[in-house]
């Protein structure tokens, strides 16, 4: 049993909750009208040339979640046509795995990429989890297996490992505790011990070991998203945007954070954004998540460098629809992988309380 199971067979959730017809995705003015809600979120990011394209598909998203009793993970890179008009729960992955785990729905459609949606299966067990597209990895997620972490284990005796959520079910389970952007000097320091394993971001590692005399061993994985940026493209959109603030995830290289006026977690960037008003802001990081952050805040001019994530863009409304009609791809984690698993997340998870 592999971690993410194909569609080449039909799945125990097609046997439970059986195939729907797909519905009609005729344009017309009575589906426009019945979309302005959702219209009215988006159109300031999404020109109502394109909003045909899209609102067949919102309706029957929204409809066919109702009978599924499902609901729609979308996390913060997903485009704002996802994000706002058809998510039940939006955020980052963690926080997305809680919240979906807090509900009464049988069905979890995951939009963002793999290990999400693995991590939402970890909390939420008993829940069918799905994903749109089999597809829809992560670079950085990819940069280490569990044999991987075994090694490291034997190199560094006695030393605890703390992973980043952003990596595989089958590398949490290998792990002591696992950790977001926003937790990581806090659970590091919560160990009480003089050095820690930290992995796989390279960036971010760098980035609490500056925060905390723990000393830390890292991993060389990297967000193809956030590594890309420069700090000579920043000063560049200083120059051409004076007065411009630009707020940075800390993924990014350091000499890029040191061009920041502020760096944090996804969240933490758009709680920045939302609390301080700026006149012109720099996002440094996935595109779709400054669309996003535009639309629920007007007179913020969002300025770009920006990058945008391969795999988080396969997410795409008809791969949703297909999903919650077909009940694909379901997500599977063998069992002694997954309570391992759990339990490192479930340790972050405590800690925080």
């Amino acid at each position: 049993m592999t971690a993410i199971e194909t569609a080449n067979n039909i799945s125990d959730a097609v046997r439970k909750y059986g195939v729907m017809e797909m519905p009609d995705l005729e344009y017309s003015l009575e589906l426009a009208k019945q979309t302005t809600p959702e219209y009215e979120r988006v159109s300031t990011v999404i020109p109502p040339v394109e909003w045909p394209a899209f609102a067949p598909y919102v309706k029957a998203i929204n409809e066919l979640k109702k009978q599924r009793n499902a609901v729609i993970l979308a996390h913060n890179y997903m485009t704002p046509e996802i994000f706002h008009c058809i998510a039940d729960y939006s955020g980052d992955s963690l926080q997305l795995a809680k919240q979906a785990a807090s509900t009464q729905a049988d069905i979890i459609v995951q939009c963002g990429v793999h290990f999400m949606a693995e991590t939402s299966k970890l909390l939420s067990p008993d829940k069918t989890v799905l994903i749109p597209d089999l597809k829809a990895g992560c670079s950085l997620a990819a940069s280490i297996t569990g044999a991987d972490v075994r090694a490291l284990r034997e190199k560094y005796p006695g030393v605890p490992v703390v992973t980043y959520v952003n990596t595989s079910a089958e590398v949490k389970a290998e792990c002591d505790i696992c950790c977001t952007s926003s937790n990581a000097v806090k659970i590091v320091e919560s160990l009480g011990v003089a050095k820690v394993i930290f992995l796989p971001d390279e960036f971010l590692a760098n980035y609490v070991a500056g925060r905390t005399d723990v000393e830390i061993i890292d991993w060389k994985g990297r967000c193809e998203v956030h590594e890309r940026f420069t700090a000579e493209e920043l000063r560049a959109a200083r120059e051409a945007e004076p007065g411009v603030a630009i707020i940075a995830h800390p993924e990014c290289p350091p000499d890029v954070l040191a061009e920041a006026d502020y760096t944090g977690s996804t969240s933490g960037m758009i709680d920045w954004v939302k609390t301080n008003r700026p006149k012109k802001v720099v996002m440094v990081t996935e595109c779709s998540m400054s669309d996003n952050v535009a639309a629920e805040t007007p007179g913020v001019e969002f300025v770009r460098p920006c990058n945008l994530c391969p795999h988080m863009k396969r997410i795409t409304l008809p791969k949703i629809l297909d999903s919650l009609v077909y009940l694909k791809h379901e997500i599977t984690i063998p069992s002694d992988v997954a309570a391992r698993a759990r339990s490192a997340v479930e340790r972050m998870v405590e800690l925080g309380r």
